[in-house]
């Protein structure tokens, strides 16, 4: 929670409480992977009403948002955008994460340990993804 906007403190406080440790981790993550990789500081803002992270350096990675829902409680979805192969990337690395539609959106189920090392690859590979010359244009 520490230096998180207003705005997401806001809408977090609406979420479940395994939903809100959750993002706070997936949050944790994604910083210290912006960290790790040089990437400085990252945009954290709300898109689509929805909590979302990007590099503020122009042209470096794409954002990288998540969602929880009541309707399904057990899930906090993280979403890519859909015009990158982020998703399909994630389903080849990682059969085994409860749901990946292979587009844009990768779910977790909050019954289970929050899987940090796939949540950490996904992030470097989003915030990094306009570094990697080998990204579609």
């Amino acid at each position: 929670m520490k230096n998180a906007p207003a705005p997401l403190l806001d809408l977090i406080l609406h979420w479940s409480a395994p939903a809100q440790t959750a993002l706070w981790r997936c949050r944790a993550v994604f910083h210290h992977v912006a960290a790790r990789n040089a990437l400085g500081t990252l945009d954290e803002t709300l898109k689509w009403g929805q909590p979302s992270w990007r590099p503020k350096r122009p042209r470096t990675g794409s954002t990288l948002r998540a969602d929880w829902r009541p309707d399904a409680p057990e899930r906090l979805t993280l979403f890519v955008d859909c015009k990158t192969d982020l998703a399909a990337r994630m389903a080849d690395l990682y059969p085994d994460l409860p749901a990946n539609d292979g587009r844009r959106a990768i779910a977790l189920n909050l019954n289970d340990p929050l899987p940090e090392q796939p949540i950490a690859h996904l992030a470097q590979m989003t915030f990094t993804y306009h570094l990697n010359s080998t990204a579609p244009a």
